[in-house]
């Protein structure tokens, strides 16, 4: 029995093309992520301090919701 190896190179700009949809990708992934933290912080911000108290939170503390921390 004879062994052939079955495998081509990708076409051409395959590679390029699936670099450009996994960037697309994660800009929108990074878009939504942004998006949904503001959404958050507009929420709270409509919140008493009373209610933010309530739920364990300060006013101080609406503006670090959605923040990556810096190492």
């Amino acid at each position: 029995m004879a062994a052939t190896e079955m495998t081509r190179p990708a076409p051409f700009g395959a590679i390029t093309t699936y670099r450009f949809v996994q960037l697309a990708d994660s800009a929108f992934v990074a878009l939504k992520g942004w998006n949904d933290a503001r959404m958050t912080r507009k929420a709270l911000h409509k919140l008493s301090n009373r209610e933010l108290d309530d739920i364990g939170l300060c006013r101080g503390d609406i503006e670090t919701i959605g923040v990556l921390p810096r190492f």
